[in-house]
C-alpha cells in the first residue's frame, strides 16, 4: 500500500469516525426519550370517566344573602345583654333627670337611658326591693311592662302610677368567634406568573407562611353570621382561597376529643402514607360544616340559616389553594404553576401558561444551527396521581388536541405534564440535523 493510498484510507476512516461520533452526540443531546425511555400511557380517548376533572366553569357563585341571618323584627334579650334601666325612686331619685349612656361609635344602637343592669347567665336581672326577674326571650317593651307590673302591683305596691320607668338596650350580647384565613398571599396572581415566565423561573415563588391571618371577633347578637365574619376580616375568599369555608363548632369541639381522633387516626393508619407534619382533619361531621362558595346549579348546597349563625368558640376557616398546582417538564419550561380557581384549564392552556409554545419546533442548540427549527413535539404525557400512592399516565396527541376539543384534558391539582417527541419526530429531526451538518458540507466540498 502506497503512502498516498494509506493517507486517503486513514482520512476517510477518520471522517467516518468523526461523523459517527457526531451522530452519537446528536442522539444523546436530543434525548431520544420516546425510543430509549418509553412511558406506558393510556390514550386520552380511552380514559375512563372517573379520571376526568369536574368542570369549574359550570359552577355558579353562591348567593351571599344566604350567608347572612335575617334581621329579626324585634330584638329579644338573652344572657350577656346589658340594659339601661331608670326607676324613679328606686334606681334614681324622684324629680331627677335619668342618666344618658352614649354608645360606642361602632355601635348601631341609639343612646341608652338609665343605669346599667346586665342580664345574668340564667336569663334574669337583679333590681332593688324585688326578686330576680326573668327577661330571657322578651323584648325591651315587654321588660318595661314587666318591671312596671312588679313594682306597681301586688299587696304592697312599691311605686305609684306617676313614677317613671324607662328601659333601654345599653349593649348587645356578643359572641367570641375566631377567624383563620390563608388567602392573602400573592399565590396565583398574574404578575407573579409573568415574572416567572420572563425569568425562566418556576411559576410559584413563595409559600404562605405570611398568609395565615387570625382574628378574634366580638360579634353582636343579630350580626353573628358568616357574612359578617368574612366582611370584617377581608371579604369573600379571594382567588388564593378554596371555594369553600369551614365552620368548626366550638361547643362540639374540644382538645380532648380532637386528640383522641388524631391518636385513633394514626393508630389505624400507616404514618408513612402521609406527608411530613400532616394532621388529619376532624372527622366528626356534626362538628364541621362546609359552606361551598361555588356549586353546580343542579346540586345547590343545603344548609339552614341556623347553620351560618356563629356562637361562642366557633372557628371560621378559609383554606389556601397553594396545593392547587401542576408541574411541567420534558420539552416544556420546567416549573410549578398555579391552577385557576373559577375556570377550567386544559392541557393546551397549561402549556401556554407555563411559557412554552404550541406547534413550534425545538430550536437547535448548535451555534451553526441555532435558527433551525425541527418538527414540533406532539406527544404530551400527563401523570395523574391516584389514591394509594399510585398514578396513571395519559397520552395526548397535541396536534389532535388542537383540532379536537374533546382531546383537551382538563388539568387537575398535582398533574405533571411532560412534552416529548414521538419516535418519527425524533427521527425526522435527527435526519434534518444530520443533513444540515454533514450533507451540505459534502455538497460544497
Amino acid at each position: 500500500m502506497s503512502i498516498n493510498t494509506f493517507k486517503t484510507t486513514f482520512c476517510l476512516s477518520t471522517s467516518h469516525w468523526l461523523m459517527l461520533l457526531a451522530m452519537m452526540t446528536l442522539i444523546a443531546s436530543s434525548g431520544c426519550a420516546a425510543i430509549l425511555a418509553p412511558i406506558d400511557a393510556i390514550p386520552v380517548e380511552r380514559l375512563p370517566p372517573q379520571f376526568y376533572r369536574q368542570p369549574e366553569s359550570a359552577k355558579v357563585a353562591i348567593d351571599v344573602a344566604r350567608l347572612r341571618q335575617p334581621k329579626p323584627p324585634v330584638y329579644t334579650l338573652d344572657d350577656g345583654d346589658v340594659l339601661g334601666i331608670f326607676i324613679e325612686g328606686v334606681l334614681g331619685n324622684i324629680d331627677e333627670a335619668p342618666p344618658v349612656q352614649f354608645q360606642d361609635p361602632n355601635s348601631d344602637l341609639p343612646p341608652a337611658i338609665g343605669y346599667p343592669v346586665p342580664v345574668r347567665e340564667d336569663g334574669t336581672i337583679s333590681l332593688p326591693l324585688v326578686r330576680s326577674i326573668s327577661v330571657r326571650g322578651l323584648s325591651i317593651q315587654q321588660v318595661e311592662q314587666l318591671i312596671a307590673r312588679v313594682y306597681r302591683q301586688g299587696e304592697r305596691p312599691i311605686l305609684q302610677e306617676n313614677n317613671r320607668i324607662i328601659v333601654s338596650l345599653l349593649r348587645k350580647r356578643t359572641y367570641r368567634v375566631f377567624v383563620v384565613r390563608q388567602d392573602n398571599t400573592n399565590f396565583g396572581m398574574n404578575p407573579q406568573i409573568q415574572a416567572a415566565q420572563l425569568s425562566g423561573g418556576r411559576g410559584v415563588f413563595e409559600r404562605s407562611d405570611q398568609s395565615r391571618r387570625g382574628f378574634v371577633l366580638q360579634m353582636p347578637a343579630g350580626e353573628n353570621d358568616l357574612m359578617n365574619a368574612l366582611a370584617q376580616t377581608g371579604g369573600m375568599p379571594g382567588l388564593n382561597a378554596k371555594n369553600e369555608v369551614r365552620i368548626l363548632r366550638g361547643d362540639r369541639l374540644s382538645a380532648e376529643n380532637r386528640m383522641r381522633e388524631v391518636d385513633e387516626f394514626y393508630r389505624t393508619n400507616n404514618a408513612e402514607d402521609f406527608p411530613y407534619g400532616a394532621i388529619p382533619q376532624v372527622t366528626e361531621e356534626s362538628a364541621v360544616l362546609k359552606i361551598p362558595m361555588r356549586y353546580l346549579p343542579n346540586n345547590p348546597p343545603r344548609f339552614t340559616t341556623e347553620d351560618i349563625v356563629l356562637r361562642d368558640g366557633d372557628i371560621v376557616y378559609v383554606d389556601t389553594r397553594e396545593t392547587d398546582v401542576y408541574y411541567t417538564g420534558g420539552l416544556l419550561v420546567g416549573g410549578e404553576w398555579p391552577l385557576p380557581r373559577d375556570y377550567d384549564l386544559d392541557v393546551l392552556g397549561a402549556i401556554a401558561l407555563s411559557g412554552s409554545s404550541i406547534g413550534v419546533g425545538q430550536r437547535q442548540s448548535s451555534s451553526l444551527l441555532s435558527g433551525l427549527q425541527g418538527v414540533p413535539a406532539s406527544e404530551l404525557i400527563v401523570l395523574r396521581k391516584l389514591p394509594g400512592n399510585q398514578q396513571i399516565a395519559i397520552r395526548i396527541d397535541v396536534n389532535r388536541a388542537i383540532n379536537n376539543p374533546r382531546s383537551r384534558l382538563l388539568v387537575q391539582p398535582g398533574d405533571t405534564l411532560i412534552l416529548r417527541q414521538k419516535p418519527q419526530e425524533e427521527a425526522t429531526n435527527f435526519a434534518l440535523v444530520t443533513f444540515f451538518t454533514f450533507g451540505l458540507r459534502s455538497i460544497f466540498r
